[in-house]
């Protein structure tokens, strides 16, 4: 890189210079008081709101469930397949006793 009156910024030093003014540019950089906690009580808080939204959204997608599966079966049409016809006999008859025997 190079602009007017600079030397171009490349050779072997290249990357000691830059660490070197990193550091300084470091060195003026405080945290102001009480920055961890403040920081700590956005995180807790931005988390407890995650949890929550969570389960709202949990509790949301069980209660469709529970309402699909108690609305769908009542809103079948007539005669669509029941589970049993009440035509056939639900309990098999035992093969009759052969005489004699």
């Amino acid at each position: 890189m190079t602009g007017p009156g600079a030397e171009p910024v490349s050779g072997p030093d290249t990357e000691r210079r830059l660490s070197e003014a990193m550091a300084a540019l470091a060195e003026q950089v405080h945290p102001a008081p009480g920055a961890y906690r403040t920081a700590r009580g956005e995180w807790r808080r931005r988390e407890r709101r995650r949890r929550l939204v969570l389960a709202l959204l949990a509790a949301v997608v069980l209660a469709l469930a529970v309402i699909a599966g108690l609305r769908l079966p009542d809103s079948a049409p007539d005669g669509s397949g029941p589970v049993f016809d009440g035509d056939r006999d639900p309990a098999p008859t035992a093969p009759a006793a052969r005489p004699g025997g």
